[in-house]
């Protein structure tokens, strides 16, 4: 949705500018040539993922260290998709899925009293929210249904945050991992903040792009994930000068 808001505002630049169109057309081409092959994309993503959040999580390297007597894993909500006819995540909910199931099992094996926590709601306006659909996925993952708590409420990372907050028990020695794509992790962590809480950032995938000549569609893709997080921590900051957050 942003790179087709930037491509018409290309176009109505054209329009409103009359004797330099072809200027504004050839600014456009090379622009979104610098986005499909990577060149600027890549640029993007590495302001949206800092190298510090660039390390997908390694349980074995981990261990049972940053498990507390009782510990809270946050899974954040990633959007969901029709495919075949049928709503399932989308594809990068799958690694948080598995990080957060495998990080729930780790804990256990570790003697801690350990819960899953998801929160997503439906912002999408499918036919159900996001922590009910990816629910099914972590019980045959191996998450006791008594160990899983829903929130399918929050339509925003800042109201994922915000409705976490009272579920969770920091002030009584609850260790708070949470868990997210790397691109989203800056985001998460700077709303988590914002409302009290100290969570450890566990990095479930890592997006990368494919730099080059030729154009590629991930990499658009990227571009687009990467402007829609940017966008959101300049919102961030903007709203606390302002006083909203």
């Amino acid at each position: 949705m942003i790179l087709i808001v930037l491509f018409a505002l290309f176009i109505a630049l054209a329009i409103l500018w009359h004797s330099a169109r072809w200027r504004v057309a050839a600014c456009a081409a090379v622009v979104f040539w610098l986005l499909s092959a990577g060149w600027l994309s890549g640029i993007l993503l590495d302001f949206a993922q800092p190298q510090v959040y660039r390390t997908p999580y390694d349980p074995v390297k981990a261990g049972a260290a940053n498990f507390g007597p009782r510990t809270a894993i946050v899974m954040l909500g990633g959007g969901t998709e029709y495919r075949d006819g049928k709503l399932v995540p989308k594809y990068d909910v799958y690694a948080r899925i598995a990080l957060a199931a495998g990080l729930h099992a780790q804990c256990v094996r570790a003697g801690r009293t350990c819960r899953v926590i998801v929160s997503g709601g439906n912002p999408q306006h499918h036919a159900s929210a996001e922590a009910d659909n990816y629910a099914p996925y972590l019980l045959r993952a191996g998450v006791p249904r008594a160990d899983l708590v829903l929130e399918n409420r929050s339509l925003t990372t800042w109201q994922n945050a915000r409705n976490v907050a009272p579920i969770v028990r920091p002030d009584d020695g609850e260790t708070l991992l949470l868990v997210t794509s790397a691109y989203h992790m800056r985001r998460a962590m700077l709303d988590f903040h914002r409302f009290g809480m100290d969570p450890l950032p566990v990095v479930s995938n890592v997006r990368r792009v494919q730099r080059g000549v030729l154009p590629r569609l991930a990499n658009l893709k990227v571009a687009e994930i990467a402007l829609h997080e940017l966008i959101g921590i300049a919102q961030f900051y903007a709203y606390r000068m302002l006083g909203w957050f």
